[in-house]
């Protein structure tokens, strides 16, 4: 009656009834997925499978997910940059890192920036930390609701206690906004041995790992969700930095 082969009929017949054989693995898939406020794309999920042991290919994680249906839903909104840039009040450094941000040795290049939210109040809060580009690792960050020179000078004070032991000089990267520019700014560099590097004028490119982190953090938890006072905000923003690290 259907016009097929059997053969054909039969083995289709014992494979409808046949189990799910990737049962287990959707449902780990799905509670990753939940565990993560619904966040995660199958990317970020099949690392997650892959820090578990499970040997996996990121295509079948993909599939998985499009057939249940998840999708990231906080990726739907475009990330707003604070720009710190007001004209050349100092010397711009020459770009030493020129977009080669992968290095296998800790602490030899860190990158900084700042970025700024909305509180419910209709103030502001301002976020100023230091990566490391080895790992992605934030080393120590600032949060304000202004941003002054201390936005920025606080956590790189921070960072020189932790790079003192480094076994090379380390390059610290960043845009070019007032901030770096400042003679505070520079001073505090020559005095320790690190190297400055900054970013070409509007290029954010050239300072990506960082725009990436303030994406990913601001797509996370804070876009979409309802604006809170700048102790709430300042909160959830230190809590997301544990999460990041441990995660």
């Amino acid at each position: 009656m259907v016009g097929i082969p059997e053969s054909s009929y039969h083995y289709h017949i014992k494979m409808m009834k046949k189990e799910n054989p990737d049962q287990e693995l959707e449902e780990l898939i799905q509670s990753i997925y939940d565990e993560h406020d619904e966040n995660y794309g199958y990317r970020r999920i099949h690392l997650a499978l892959k820090n578990k042991k499970y040997k996996i290919n990121h295509k079948k994680v993909q599939r998985i997910m499009q057939k249940l249906g998840l999708k990231g839903k906080k990726y739907l909104r475009k990330t707003r940059k604070y720009s710190s840039y007001k004209g050349a009040i100092g010397k711009v450094a020459r770009n030493r890192v020129n977009r080669r941000f992968n290095t296998i040795i800790p602490l030899q290049k860190l990158s900084t920036d700042i970025t700024e939210f909305k509180c419910a109040d209709g103030g502001k809060l301002y976020l100023s930390p230091i990566m490391d580009l080895y790992n992605g690792e934030i080393l120590c960050f600032e949060i304000r609701r202004h941003p002054t020179l201390e936005l920025s000078l606080k956590p790189f004070e921070e960072a020189l206690e932790i790079i003192k032991d480094a076994r090379y000089r380390t390059t610290i990267h960043s845009d070019q906004g007032w901030h770096y520019q400042h003679k505070k700014w520079v001073d505090k560099l020559k005095e320790n041995k690190v190297f400055q590097s900054m970013s070409r004028k509007g290029n954010c490119l050239d300072n990506a790992p960082k725009e990436s982190f303030f994406g990913l953090l601001k797509q996370e938890m804070y876009h979409g969700e309802a604006l809170v006072s700048f102790k709430e905000l300042k909160t959830r923003i230190e809590d997301y930095i544990d999460y990041y690290k441990t995660y």
